[in-house]
């Protein structure tokens, strides 16, 4: 269902307010580069601090602009299981494709409450549900056991994003889940070996600075031309490591803001810019990747 370069979309602000105009020109962008899909509102996408309302407007608008062309996958989750059920109707209704969903953050759930979340929220829609397991920001991690029962009960969850940075888990949940289960890195410095043993794609932060890289380097991996896939993870590698040299989405967003003309970068508290030393980082990438500032 969903493959290749799928960028988690920063969302641009100008003055404090949702930057519109801006993000359909990005959305355009990102898709004559080559991106495969769309997230909109995913941790890149400074969610957690967009009202409910703009969350969903975000969302409303990438599908709009997006017209058919591509997928678009909503991040929808919650740590209130009522709030992930009531996000993922509001992203079915705003026209999303699928919903990218955490488990329960802050709450720290045992296995059995992060199947039973799930259940909940399948059975409140029937969008198409992507897990996003990223124990790094929710503490909480998905066991592959966990994701394989609810596989295998829920059928409209139908892939995983993984952003343990355990490569392992590629075999482990391709042994348990079988290969028609969707598996998406969620670390772009590692897509090369997740692709290697089984993923299908990333959702990327590096896809909103370098799409056409990034897209090249997915059909790389998908056609099994290992060769031009590491030529090109080599030339986008310091890139990776750089936009996460200061707190996310900071140094992405001064990065879009050297290639885009014009293009906002202002944050929302308590997110704040990217430090001197990150933007230097960013800026040395940019050239070892051959992307020209704007």
């Amino acid at each position: 269902m969903f493959s290749g370069s799928i960028p988690a979309l920063i969302t641009p602000f100008r003055n404090g307010a949702f930057a519109e105009a801006d993000f359909r020109r990005f959305v355009d962008w990102q898709i004559e580069q080559g991106s495969s899909a769309l997230v909109a509102c995913g941790t890149t996408g400074e969610a957690a601090t967009l009202s409910a309302d703009e969350h969903f407007r975000v969302v409303r608008m990438c599908v709009e602009q997006a017209a058919g062309r591509v997928p678009v996958i909503a991040g929808a989750g919650s740590n209130d299981t009522r709030v992930a059920c009531d996000n993922i109707r509001a992203a079915e209704e705003a026209g999303a494709t699928a919903a990218l969903m955490v488990p329960p953050y802050y709450n720290r759930p045992n296995q059995e409450g992060i199947f039973r979340h799930f259940e909940a929220v399948a059975g409140a829609s029937d969008l198409p549900i992507v897990l996003y397991n990223v124990p790094g920001r929710t503490v909480t991690d998905m066991a592959v056991e966990t994701v394989a029962r609810i596989a295998k009960a829920l059928p409209s969850v139908v892939g995983i994003k993984d952003a343990t940075g355990q490569i392992h888990r590629v075999s482990a949940t391709r042994a348990e889940c079988g290969p028609e289960f969707v598996q998406l890195s969620g670390n772009d410095e590692l897509a090369l070996a997740f692709n290697a043993t089984g993923g299908v794609g990333c959702i990327s932060v590096t896809a909103n600075v370098a799409p056409r890289l990034c897209a090249d380097f997915q059909a790389a991996c998908a056609s099994s031309d290992w060769a031009k896939a590491l030529e090109l993870h080599d030339r986008l590698f310091a890139l990776h490591i750089a936009l996460f040299t200061d707190a996310s989405p900071g140094p992405v967003k001064y990065a879009v803001g050297r290639v885009l003309a014009d293009f906002p970068t202002e944050l929302r508290l308590p997110m704040t810019p990217a430090g001197e030393k990150s933007r230097a980082a960013v800026d040395a990438a940019l050239r070892l990747a051959g992307i020209a500032a704007a």
